[in-house]
């Protein structure tokens, strides 16, 4: 029970399965070389060995500007990155791309806060700051996994919902459903990343369709970019392009790909 809840809290810090196994496992290291007889909540401690580590992990990561682990690299490791891709999924790929835009300590403060239930007089030692700090850490990170809403409320409930159409159908693979949601002469545009040899415009309705079939929006979830509608591509977890949609009269009549990892990085992401 304790390592499945251990890996959990690891795995929303790091984002990567092959690094949160080994937080984990020196969080149990640790343990072997404590006297257990002398803790009282086990479950408490080990939690708090295992977000240390992973803090210092994100730290040492940032410090050399390291990416996560890819799937690749964690299928070396004995990982299986199907098994990596169901747990990105059910914890929301666009949540996970949103905690890596985080400092180490905001997201430390809100992955144990906000998801897991721990007071803040438990969090501020980890963090070494005063539990007031520790407060204010989680409250920066919630608004920024919240982010803020460029347009009303009601036009981003329509937006939503002609985005997900459009997901649905690109990965059920219905021609009839995309068409009904793109404007006749809708364009999509992207950088030399996101396009990935196709031309850098593609124009009409049909055309468009049939690229967003041939994609499958596979590892795609709507986000909020830029206060706006779209959808983040993200396998693993691990943010590989973004889709801005101009939405007008109930139609999408510009879709523009990002793939550029700078471009990428200046965008203002959050959790619809």
């Amino acid at each position: 029970a304790h390592r499945g809840h251990l890996r959990g809290v690891a795995y929303r810090m790091l984002g990567s399965l092959t690094e949160a196994e080994d937080a984990v496992q020196q969080g149990w290291l640790r343990l072997s070389r404590s006297d257990a007889g002398d803790i009282e909540n086990l479950g408490a401690w080990l939690t708090t060995v295992v977000a240390r580590v992973s803090l210092d992990m994100l730290r040492s990561r940032e410090s050399r500007r390291e990416e996560p682990l890819d799937p690749i690299a964690n299928q070396a490791g004995g990982h299986n990155p199907e098994e990596e891709t169901l747990l990105a999924n059910s914890i929301g790929l666009a949540l996970l791309v949103v905690l890596d835009t985080l400092a180490p300590a905001e997201r430390l403060a809100f992955v144990l806060h906000d998801l897991f239930g721990m007071s803040f007089d438990e969090i501020a030692p980890i963090v070494e700051r005063s539990p007031t700090a520790a407060r204010q850490l989680a409250s920066r990170a919630r608004r920024r996994v919240q982010g803020a809403r460029a347009v009303p409320d009601a036009d981003l409930t329509r937006q939503r919902e002609i985005v997900d159409a459009f997901l649905a159908a690109s990965r059920g693979g219905d021609l009839n459903a995309l068409l009904a949601v793109l404007d006749p002469n809708v364009v999509l545009r992207g950088d030399v990343a996101a396009m990935r040899g196709a031309p850098p415009e593609i124009h009409g309705a049909a055309a468009v369709a049939e690229r967003a079939v041939r994609g499958g929006a596979r590892a795609a979830q709507p986000a909020l970019i830029n206060g706006a509608v779209g959808v983040v591509v993200a396998p693993g977890g691990r943010l590989l392009m973004v889709l801005n949609f101009t939405i007008a009269q109930g139609k999408v009549v510009e879709i523009e790909a990002i793939g550029d990892p700078e471009r990428l990085r200046q965008l203002d992401l959050a959790v619809l």
